[in-house]
């Protein structure tokens, strides 16, 4: 773990989420599902905005979204691809 943190730089949270801010990241849920798009928008909160979207159910393509908006208490990472 203190690789990832090392490897990926110093940057705080809010500075790396205002960084992936139109690049593909994927998001992953509490409840295992997993989204990737293109994130629009974050806030405070870790309400997600993405473009261009494709739910992922146990490791297979559900639904695709051309917008999503996902609830940040939802939200269990944030990973840019």
């Amino acid at each position: 773990m203190a690789d990832q943190l090392t490897s990926g730089g110093s940057k705080d949270p809010a500075s790396f989420l205002s960084s992936i801010i139109g690049v593909p990241v994927t998001v992953k849920l509490n409840s295992g599902v997993v989204y990737k798009g293109e994130l629009q928008s974050v806030d405070g909160y870790m309400n997600i905005a993405l473009e261009k979207c494709q739910e992922f159910v146990h490791g297979k393509l559900r639904r695709t979204y051309g917008d999503a908006f996902v609830r940040g208490n939802n939200v269990l990472y944030i990973s840019s691809e």
